[in-house]
C-alpha cells in the first residue's frame, strides 16, 4: 500500500472514530433521561393525541433512548407553549414542543403576546398538514354555505387566536359569512360537544382528518353536514365541498386568504428550543425522520385513528420563509381580517 492509500485509510479510520466518539457522546447524556414533549393545546384534542403517538415512540430512535413524556401548556393558540420553550426550557436537547400553526402568523395577528423569533427555533418536523372544514350539525338551517352567507351561525370558539374563531372571523371578513362566534370553550373536544347538545350550530374550522378518524358516526349516520373546506386544494373524499378561496373576489383577499392557509400545510409543527448543541440538534431531527416512516409508528396512528401526513423541517421552513418575506402592510391586513376586537 503506498503513502497516499495510507493517508486515505487514516483519514476514513479518523472519520469513523469521530462519528463513534460522537454517537457514544449522545448515548451517553440521553441515557436515563427522560424528554419532555410540551404539546401548546389541551388535553384531548387532535394535537394532544398526537403527541402523545410521537412521546410513545420518538425516543426509540434517540441514542440512549429516553424516555418521553407528554406535559399539556395550553394557552393563547400555543403562544404558552411557544415562549416557554424559547425562553425558559432547557437548551439541552430534552425538551421538545408541538405547536399550534397560529404561530406562524403570531408576530402580525397577536404582536404582544410573541416573546420568540420563529427563525431561531430548532425546527424538527410537520407531524400533518390540514384541511379545516366548516361543519353545521344536521338539524341546523344550514345546508350551503350560501346559506351561511344569509344567515347567522352559531360556531363553537376554542380562543381568539385559534382557528376556532380566525377561520370563520376571516371568512366574515373576505367573502361574506355570518358566522357567530361562541367563545370560551376550554378545546375543540368540548366545543363539539356543545354543538352535540345545541349550544352551538356548527365549527367554523374543525380538522377534517379529526371528523373522519374521531367522529366517524357522524359522517356515516348523517349528524353534520360538510359546508366548505379552508385549503388550498380539494381533500379527495371533498370533491363536491368548495373552497373558501373559490368565494374570494379581489387580489387582495387572495392573497391574504393564501397567507392565513399556509399555516395548514405545516399544521402539526415540532420544534426544540434554540441553543441546543448542533449534534443533538441532528440527532433529535434523524430520529423524528426515521419515526415518521416506521411500521410500528404508522401502525399505532393507524389503531390510534390519527390520519397523519407528517414531514421532516424543510416543510417548516418553506412557511416561516412565506411569512418572513410578508410586509408589515399585508400582515396588519390579515391581523384585521381576523381581530376578535373587530368581529361582531
Amino acid at each position: 500500500m503506498n503513502l497516499r492509500h495510507v493517508a486515505a485509510a487514516s483519514a476514513t479510520l479518523a472519520l469513523l472514530a469521530a462519528g463513534s466518539a460522537r454517537a457514544d457522546a449522545l448515548s451517553d447524556f440521553y441515557t436515563g433521561k427522560t424528554l419532555t414533549v410540551i404539546v401548546g393545546a389541551d388535553s384531548g384534542g387532535g394535537y394532544d393525541a398526537q403527541g402523545r403517538l410521537m412521546a410513545r415512540h420518538i425516543g426509540r430512535f434517540i441514542p440512549g433512548n429516553p424516555t418521553a413524556i407528554v406535559q399539556n401548556m395550553p394557552g393563547a393558540g400555543s403562544l404558552t407553549a411557544a415562549n416557554q420553550l424559547y425562553n425558559v426550557s432547557p437548551k439541552d436537547g430534552t425538551v421538545m414542543g408541538l405547536l399550534q400553526r397560529g404561530v406562524f402568523s403570531a408576530k402580525f395577528t397577536n404582536p404582544q403576546g410573541v416573546r420568540f423569533d420563529l427563525t431561531k427555533f430548532n425546527w424538527v418536523g410537520n407531524l400533518s398538514a390540514e384541511t379545516g372544514v366548516v361543519i353545521a350539525w344536521a338539524n341546523s338551517p344550514f345546508k350551503t354555505i350560501e346559506d351561511v352567507m344569509s344567515q347567522e351561525m352559531l360556531v363553537g370558539g376554542t380562543g381568539p387566536h385559534i382557528d376556532t374563531e380566525t377561520s370563520p372571523r376571516m371568512m366574515n371578513a373576505l367573502i361574506g359569512t355570518k358566522f357567530k362566534i361562541i367563545s370560551g370553550y376550554p378545546g375543540t373536544t368540548d366545543a363539539v360537544l356543545a354543538m352535540e347538545r345545541g349550544e352551538v350550530q356548527g365549527m367554523g374550522d374543525w380538522s377534517w382528518s379529526n371528523v373522519k378518524t374521531r367522529k366517524p358516526d357522524y359522517l356515516r349516520d348523517g349528524k353534520v353536514r360538510v359546508l366548505m373546506q379552508m385549503s388550498t386544494q380539494k381533500e379527495p373524499d371533498l370533491p363536491n365541498v368548495p373552497l373558501a378561496m373559490d368565494f374570494v373576489k379581489t387580489p387582495e383577499q387572495r392573497e391574504l386568504m393564501t397567507l392565513f392557509l399556509a399555516q395548514k400545510s405545516a399544521a402539526r409543527p415540532v420544534v426544540a428550543p434554540p441553543g441546543i448543541p448542533a449534534d443533538r440538534v441532528k440527532a433529535i431531527r434523524a430520529a423524528f425522520d426515521k419515526m415518521i416512516v416506521d411500521a410500528d409508528f404508522l401502525k399505532d396512528a393507524t389503531q390510534a385513528k390519527l390520519d397523519i401526513d407528517p414531514a421532516p423541517a424543510a416543510a417548516i421552513e418553506k412557511v416561516i420563509e412565506i411569512f418572513a418575506k410578508t410586509s408589515d402592510e399585508t400582515g396588519a391586513k390579515l391581523r384585521d381580517a381576523i381581530d376578535p376586537k373587530l368581529s361582531k
